[in-house]
């Protein structure tokens, strides 16, 4: 099968050394897939790196398209190196390459005059108000703390699809649309950078469609998916139909900056065609949940 496999941002690491160390760890699942047979595209997210590099940054005022473009260099080059080790010690014959993606969004979107993309790292709340006096806007996340955000554009069409896809047809296993793609929007024949950062799981999904995947795996921390999570009545899911994701999504049962746009990304690449499918499980458990094994799939 074809599939694009997302990878989130805060799995990666809070640092560039921590990063190289994890990325071992993470190429072993992703080359099990490969030696399965499948063709696996790589997308991952960013938000704790280009929080950090905007920050570290911060004297140089370097733009944030540049930031996004520099995590997605340092994250690529982690991921490929790591992929191409784990290939050769199995003797397996493929190369890995990273893309960096512009990723085209509606200057008009309503996601620039509200901010919900989390970046960066964590804060307390008596550390909030000396980032507000920098201008910074700041939310909590998840019950996890507080941290930075800035708005996530829905992405419409990936700029380098067709080298994307030619890469991938070729046989190589291709990283891209990291940290969600650069976010650029029209202006006449000029694809401009604009500061934001685009929701990874959605970029995944919009590559899986764009490059006609058969399947779509959004990896996260858990399992399987849940409803009433952590309360009494909390119910894993292993399977869910298109209208039963919708109703849960509506009830309120995912966390907005946490399971949600999982859910609705998997959703808007499953109903793309009725012989798609997404799944969401942990990493550990992705060649397990592509058997039917474990994991939420959503069809």
């Amino acid at each position: 099968m074809r599939i694009v496999v997302a990878l989130g941002g805060n799995a990666l690491g809070n640092t560039a050394q921590e990063q190289l160390s994890l990325v071992k760890d993470t190429a072993k699942p992703l080359v099990d897939l490969i030696e399965e047979g499948h063709q696996v595209v790589i997308v991952h997210g960013n938000g704790p790196q280009v929080g950090m590099i905007n920050l570290a940054m911060e004297s140089t005022n370097m733009p944030f398209p540049e930031c996004g473009a520099m995590s997605q260099g340092y994250i690529g080059f982690h991921l490929q190196n790591a992929l191409q080790n784990e290939l050769k010690s199995r003797g397996v014959n493929k190369s890995a390459a990273t893309i960096v993606t512009q990723v085209i969004v509606d200057k008009d979107d309503q996601a620039f005059s509200n901010p919900t993309k989390p970046i960066g790292k964590f804060y307390t709340a008596a550390e909030v108000p000396s980032l507000e006096t920098k201008g910074f806007i700041v939310k909590e996340d998840a019950g996890r703390g507080y941290r930075r955000v800035v708005a996530s554009p829905f992405p419409i069409e990936i700029s380098e699809k067709s080298i994307v896809t030619s890469l991938i047809d070729a046989g190589n296993i291709v990283i891209t649309c990291g940290g969600g793609g650069i976010p650029v929007i029209k202006e006449g024949n000029d694809l401009i950078g604009v500061p934001a950062v685009i929701d990874k799981d959605n970029a995944a999904m919009l590559l899986a469609k764009t490059i006609k995947a058969d399947y779509l795996v959004i990896l996260t921390a858990v399992e399987k998916v849940a409803i009433n999570f952590g309360t009494a009545d909390e119910k894993w899911l292993s399977e869910l139909t298109i209208d039963q994701a919708k109703k849960y999504c509506a009830e309120g049962h995912f966390a907005p900056g946490s399971m949600l746009p999982k859910v609705e990304a998997c959703i808007m690449f499953a109903e793309s065609s009725n012989e798609r499918k997404s799944l969401i499980t942990s990493l550990e458990k992705a060649k397990e949940g592509l058997k039917g094994l474990t994991g939420t799939v959503i069809k």
